[in-house]
């Protein structure tokens, strides 16, 4: 079954089962047990291949990465706040560009930004007080300077926003929105919840790949926000599913 959904990419529970000449219970509990071996990524209605898990980078080391896409992915980002808008940031490169791109619109008053990201956070402090920043606590995460549970979901289950600015690793239109480390995932799809527009903001290299952690599929989502080095295809695909794609720069 494993050498099949590797041939094929993306197989579905029922092609699977017409293949092997078994029932899809069975399908899906061979599916289960190739999951838990991490061969294999679950998706809705079938499978697909898993893909060698790349190592998380520190923030520093992302800062650098795709640096002119990540502006003009933050310009278009913060162009669709208003005034008296509640927005909810994520941690990372892009998010943080977001910021700063916020921050820069001197004319917005009255924002409420909330973030689990202290560079996210430091970005936003010089627009106080026409943007009030509530940082989430949590734990510490060196790596992205992010804060996690226990405790990050605390405020997170007791507020409703107008807008989430979400950061991942991958985002395929498969595979779905998906995210490289797990400590992060758990607080990523809080965020989701709680944000009446979801939009991910991610560089051209996200697209296309799956990573460890599922947040969301993309029909889930309001919006992406990409760069100018994104696979067209991809991007094609992604709105043919109905998903609106912004490519920034």
């Amino acid at each position: 079954m494993l050498l099949v959904i590797k041939d094929r990419e993306y197989v579905r529970v029922r092609d699977l089962g017409d293949h092997f000449g078994v029932s899809d219970v069975t399908v899906r509990a061979d599916l289960d047990l190739l999951t838990a071996r991490g061969q294999i990524h679950r998706v809705r209605g079938g499978a697909i291949p898993r893909l060698g898990a790349r190592q998380e980078l520190p923030f520093e080391d992302n800062f650098a990465s795709h640096a002119d896409e990540k502006t003009a992915i933050g310009q278009a980002a913060a162009a669709l706040v208003r005034d008296g808008e509640t927005v909810l940031f994520d941690v990372g490169t892009t998010a943080s560009a977001a910021a700063r791109e916020l921050v820069a619109r001197t004319e917005l008053r009255d924002v409420v930004a909330f973030t689990n990201g202290l560079k996210t956070a430091l970005a936003l402090e010089p627009a106080i007080p026409r943007i009030t920043v509530v940082v989430l606590g949590g734990t510490l995460r060196p790596l992205q300077h992010s804060l996690v549970d226990p405790l990050a979901t605390l405020i997170l289950r007791q507020i409703s926003v107008k807008t989430v600015f979400l950061g991942c690793s991958g985002i395929d239109p498969v595979g779905g929105i998906t995210n490289i480390n797990l400590p992060e995932a758990e607080i990523k799809r809080r965020m989701l919840e709680c944000a009446q527009r979801k939009i991910v903001l991610a560089d051209g290299g996200k697209l296309g790949l799956v990573e460890v952690a599922r947040l969301c599929s993309v029909d889930d989502i309001d919006m992406l926000i990409t760069g100018r080095s994104a696979d067209p295809s991809i991007v094609k695909t992604l709105r043919e599913q109905g998903c609106e794609v912004v490519v920034a720069g």
